[in-house]
């Protein structure tokens, strides 16, 4: 549904809850269609954010498991694996004068 929104359970550290409400965002974004809302829904989309994020709070405190937890350098290599599987090798960083 939405890429942007991130796994969140199951992590060492736990999720923050930055993290939390970021995935709230993103969700509300998407069933909304709204990157930003007008100044007439901000306090309806603002609502359904807090909403969201304290409900994905709630779930991700009440879930248990028994998997080790994830690493999450090691969840980002992979999808920097799979980044370039999609769209191929990164393109080259040009040398600045910095790195010289």
């Amino acid at each position: 549904m939405c890429r942007n929104i991130k796994l969140l359970f199951n992590f060492d550290p736990p999720a923050t809850d930055d993290e939390v409400r970021a995935a709230a965002v993103q969700f509300v974004r998407k069933v909304s269609g709204f990157t930003r809302p007008s100044q007439a829904n901000q306090a309806a989309f603002d609502r359904a954010v807090d909403d969201v994020a304290q409900s994905a709070r709630t779930l991700l405190d009440a879930l248990v498991t028994n998997a080790p937890s994830r690493s999450r350098d090691e969840e980002a290599r992979r999808a920097r694996e799979r980044a370039v599987k999609r769209y191929g090798a990164p393109a080259a960083r040009p040398v600045s004068a910095i790195d010289m």
